[in-house]
């Protein structure tokens, strides 16, 4: 039997999911991102495949794109796996920028389902994610507009704000959660992180004393993440305990992990000093060194260039992609109609044809349903086009398979897409392989199917990546 992993992460959409993978590999930890639940010979396969115990184990959902009536059967199962499987931390995966609607993907539904499974009063929700360019400040959400963009508060993101699906016309992410049935919520503001660890920690105790829903925790640079980690891991050694954000979170753990030092500095005191009941909290964890951690590159290891044919299918909308699609200088482009795609018919299995010749004769290609210049996305049919996406890609890559021409690399772009996609895909799990960028890593595929098994797939998010992401899938790079 596999060994307990002292993380578990669900990802309420693949491309997030496969972000906190890289942070954590990145970090040297061992870690698999499961389809579902895995099973025991799933786990045993990953054990073996990374070449021992995981130390953080993933599960890749979509519940961002489920009503609150229909989340309990994508969630229960993931909070029944936490209760038996040892792990201390069960951390919610959400978008970056808190993408979600009391009608779609809520939070406040999420928690409210996954409460149950870990006993720990503390609950933070990470409200930034500085390497993403996402700053949540007096509980305000503020996000950079594409890669290196201007940084806007979130209601006047220009993307964010229009979302098709959940509109952001909330900054605070409280009253945000609020709209989620999520309440009270508790503030950690900014000038909190300039008390030592010691009054850190009587802080929180005040802040837990008032029963609240949650913690949101300011953050605004990497530093905030070290105390946070400290807090969680401290409070996890107590009771299992349950915490929310982007792979900040990850970022967070990855200061303080169990029995690795840490990358980033901390404040504590003498440990001694410190009177936390221990049914509340568990015995500070060691000062964590300036070393990194074991195995941990200084940077992401050089990606090598794709060893075949390249297929890339955006499905997002995003003013982001398109300035990617725009960028793309390695493929042949094919345009997707979305009227087109979304019939069953003839149209539908021409796109299809053309796509298929164009790889068997070795040509890398961009599929992409974004609009050309100067149009407007409809973005009326986005939820239908990503379903209806899910098996044509699929039923693409399995002619492809039965030819003998497998892509050396597969690109999906967008979060719906993404999710809907690879559970048409007969795999297991997903391991890292490399990255594109911030926010953009590569995955190993793992899987029964020769034919799919090591194929290096992308997952990537509408608003992630800088304009050169998709030709770097074909020619690799070198991290500066």
């Amino acid at each position: 039997m596999s060994a307990p992993a002292p993380l578990l992460w669900y990802g309420d959409d693949f491309t997030g999911a496969s972000d906190t993978l890289a942070v954590l590999a990145q970090a040297g930890l061992r870690a698999v991102l499961f389809m579902g639940v895995p099973t025991a010979q799933q786990r045993e396969q990953a054990d073996r495949a990374l070449g021992g115990a995981l130390d953080a184990i993933g599960i890749a959902g979509h519940a961002r794109s489920l009503s609150p009536e229909t989340m309990g059967h994508e969630l229960a199962p993931v909070a029944n796996y936490f209760r038996a499987s040892g792990c201390r931390v069960l951390h919610y995966k959400i978008c970056s920028t808190f993408d979600s609607a009391p009608h779609m993907g809520s939070i406040g539904r999420a928690l409210e389902l996954l409460r149950s499974a870990a006993a720990h009063p503390f609950v933070p929700i990470l409200g930034g994610q500085p390497s993403l360019g996402r700053y949540c400040a007096f509980s305000h959400l503020f996000a950079a507009a594409g890669a290196g963009g201007t940084i806007e508060r979130i209601d006047r993101h220009p993307t964010m704000s229009r979302h098709p699906v959940t509109p952001m016309g909330e900054a605070d992410l409280r009253r945000h959660l609020a709209l989620q049935g999520l309440s009270p919520v508790a503030h950690w503001h900014l000038p909190s992180y300039h008390l030592n660890a010691l009054e850190q920690d009587r802080h929180l105790r005040a802040l837990l004393d008032q029963s609240p829903a949650g913690i949101l925790m300011d953050v605004t640079e990497p530093a905030h993440l070290s105390d946070i980690g400290r807090m969680i891991w401290r409070a996890a050694d107590a009771s299992p305990l349950l915490a929310v954000g982007a792979s900040s979170v990850a970022q967070a753990l990855i200061t303080h992990w169990p029995g690795r030092p840490g990358t980033l500095p901390s404040r504590s005191p003498d440990p001694a000093s410190d009177h936390w009941p221990e049914q509340l909290l568990g015995p500070e964890p060691a000062r964590p060194s300036m070393t990194s951690l074991a195995g941990t590159p200084s940077t992401p290891a050089p990606l090598a260039p794709a060893r075949g044919p390249v297929l890339v299918f955006a499905g997002s909308l995003s003013p982001v992609t398109a300035a990617q699609v725009a960028r793309a200088r390695r493929f042949d482009t094919v345009a997707l109609d979305a009227r087109v795609l979304l019939e069953t018919g003839e149209p539908s299995s021409r796109l299809q044809d053309q796509v298929f010749d164009n790889l068997m004769r070795a040509r890398h290609t961009l599929a992409v349903t974004a609009p050309q210049a100067g149009q407007r996305p409809d973005t009326s049919v986005s939820s239908e086009l990503a379903r209806c996406t899910q098996e044509w890609i699929a039923q693409l890559l399995a002619r492809l398979i039965d030819a003998g021409e497998r892509p050396s690399r597969l690109g999906i772009v967008g979060g719906d897409t993404s999710s809907l996609a690879v559970r048409a895909l007969p795999l297991w799990g997903l391991s890292y392989a490399g990255t594109l960028g911030l926010g953009v890593p590569l995955c190993r595929v793992h899987s029964e199917h020769r034919g799919l098994d090591g194929l290096e797939l992308m997952l990537k998010g509408g608003q992630m990546g800088d304009e050169g992401v998709l030709d770097r899938l074909v020619d690799g790079h070198s991290p500066h």
